[in-house]
């Protein structure tokens, strides 16, 4: 009764906000008896935000209100989300995802958060829900916790160490190797050159010295769980690594390795700031599954945390042969950057050959200045 009642005053509310808004609009834009002697002013920018705002929960709140099927009780909108939604906003995306929401959001205050709660945070951030609001409930951990860690990136990480639970796998076995979990086999990756596709760190190295360019800091986009910035560490280098769990947990293991995981999606904004890093990398999870305007978003937020003289590195990114010469070879010209590196092979795998993909990979400078 008491939450209906609430509804129903949230409701009255957000109309009568809406109507004001209105009357604004209306205001400053009814023609006068009079010539008007000056312009009539816009309506600001965030009147109209605020406005499209309000109509949109509106929208949300007479659906939720209005369905017969849905009952009006705090199981339908969980009292934490409608807490949360009063101190922070949370990103349009997730509204598309209600079900997902709810349960994320479906918890008791200050006690453990439930595990199925907790189930629904990595496929909302892969639709696109992100960041996820905040939650004031316990989250588990392991029973037991390591007494020391490896100092070694490539050296074994404790099993018991990770909440298998959330995984259908319950050990490193059970997981494919070539998913990056067999450190022994990393170990060995990105040092060696068998083929034009491969680019060695110490090709990386010698370029970038040629280049009078000091890597630094640098941010693999879609890093599984590390290797990469594990052997950059190795040349005293810090790599950030962007990865999701989806199916293994890829994040704890890079941080088991004393790496930075960042648990962002690929659809997101860097969350780094502006011309502040010296290299960027992409990896296997960028390829030709994204759609090509998402892309080109991507690639331009890479220029935009690229320092002058930065390095864009595209490792083995996939596409069909004919899409990588007409869509994504002149997607990324558009950056105007110098190659460095530009090489491009047959992806031999069934899939590849099935749908004629062709393998890239190339490493970009981009220019020390640019006019404004």
């Amino acid at each position: 009764m008491g939450f209906t009642m609430g509804l129903n005053l949230l409701l009255l509310l957000a109309m009568v906000a809406t109507n004001i808004l209105s009357l604004y609009h209306l205001s400053t834009t009814m023609i006068s008896t009079k010539p008007p002697t000056t312009p009539t002013p816009p309506v600001p920018d965030h009147l109209l935000r605020q406005l499209q705002t309000i109509r949109a929960t509106i929208t949300h709140l007479t659906r939720h209100h209005s369905n017969p099927s849905i009952p009006t009780t705090p199981s339908t909108i969980p009292s934490e989300l409608l807490l949360y939604t009063q101190l922070s906003p949370i990103a349009s995306s997730c509204r598309h995802h209600p079900d997902l929401l709810h349960q994320y959001m479906n918890y008791t205050p200050f006690s453990p958060c439930p595990p199925p709660s907790s189930a629904a945070a990595e496929p909302l951030i892969l639709r696109g829900c992100y960041p996820l609001p905040r939650r004031r409930c316990f989250s588990p951990t392991p029973n037991k916790q390591p007494t020391s860690l490896p100092t070694n990136p490539f050296s074994p990480v404790p099993e018991y160490s990770i909440l298998w639970n959330n995984y259908k796998c319950k050990n490193f076995n059970c997981l494919n190797p070539d998913l990056g979990f067999d450190l022994k086999k990393e170990k060995s990756k990105l040092l060696t050159y068998k083929t034009d596709l491969d680019l060695p760190i110490s090709q990386l190295t010698d370029i970038a010295k040629k280049s009078k360019i000091v890597v630094r800091l640098a941010l693999d986009i879609g890093g599984g769980t590390g290797t990469f910035a594990a052997q950059m560490k190795e040349q005293n280098v810090t790599v950030i690594t962007t990865t999701m769990s989806l199916g293994a947990p890829y994040n704890e293991v890079a941080a088991l390795r004393g790496l930075v995981p960042l648990h962002v999606p690929l659809q997101q904004r860097l969350p780094v700031f502006d011309g502040v890093l010296d290299l960027v990398r992409c990896g296997h999870a960028v390829n030709r599954w994204i759609p090509v305007q998402a892309m080109e978003f991507l690639v331009y937020d890479v220029d935009r945390v690229l320092r002058g003289g930065g390095f864009f590195w595209v490792d083995r990114f996939f596409s069909k042969g004919v899409d990588l010469d007409k869509v994504y070879a002149p997607l990324i010209g558009k950056l105007g950057y110098k190659k460095m590196k530009w090489a491009v092979g047959k992806k031999t795998d069934s899939s590849g050959v099935k749908n004629d993909e062709v393998y890239l990979t190339a490493l970009l400078q981009k220019p020390v200045s640019r006019g404004r």
